[in-house]
């Protein structure tokens, strides 16, 4: 059995820094996934993953390879809803989890509110990112990495 690997869906992530320190602790290797080029720590547990510039190409990388007993850091609620399918773990970067139970309602909220916007009845985005939120991440992937290794056990 694989090793579970920690997949970061890194573009807009504010919690990079954090899953280092938690992956390095635990000995996980990470993909750190972009668009193009990103900077990552010189880690040999850490990999970086230009999947290119054409759209969803980093989403696509990862979803074709997270799997069960893996993580996947995002915020992308359709990426979230592909890597849960395929029996992934998935978080947001404000420690939310996304399950099998709630990845439909987040689903369709998110593209009501797309919607929403697009008829411009709604402007304005996501609360802004918090030290609470940086909190409640920590939490939630300490907490799932630690119930992934407990199954494997």
């Amino acid at each position: 059995m694989s090793p579970t690997r920690i997949y970061i869906d890194a573009d807009a992530c504010p919690v990079k820094d954090e899953v280092y320190r938690v992956a390095g602790r635990h000995g996980l290797p990470v993909s750190v996934v972009a668009g193009n080029f990103i900077r990552v720590p010189n880690d040999p547990l850490i990999e970086r993953i230009a999947a290119g510039s054409a759209m969803d190409a980093a989403d696509d990388w990862i979803a074709e390879r997270a799997t069960t007993g893996d993580i996947v850091v995002t915020s992308d609620v359709p990426l979230a809803s592909r890597c849960v399918k395929a029996g992934a773990v998935v978080i947001a970067p404000t420690g939310k989890p996304f399950t099998e139970d709630s990845i439909g309602m987040t689903l369709a909220v998110r593209n009501l509110m797309t919607d929403l916007r697009a008829s411009g009845d709604v402007t304005g985005g996501p609360a802004s990112f918090s030290p609470r939120h940086r909190s409640a991440f920590l939490s939630a992937l300490d907490q799932a990495i630690r119930r992934i290794q407990r199954a494997r056990t």
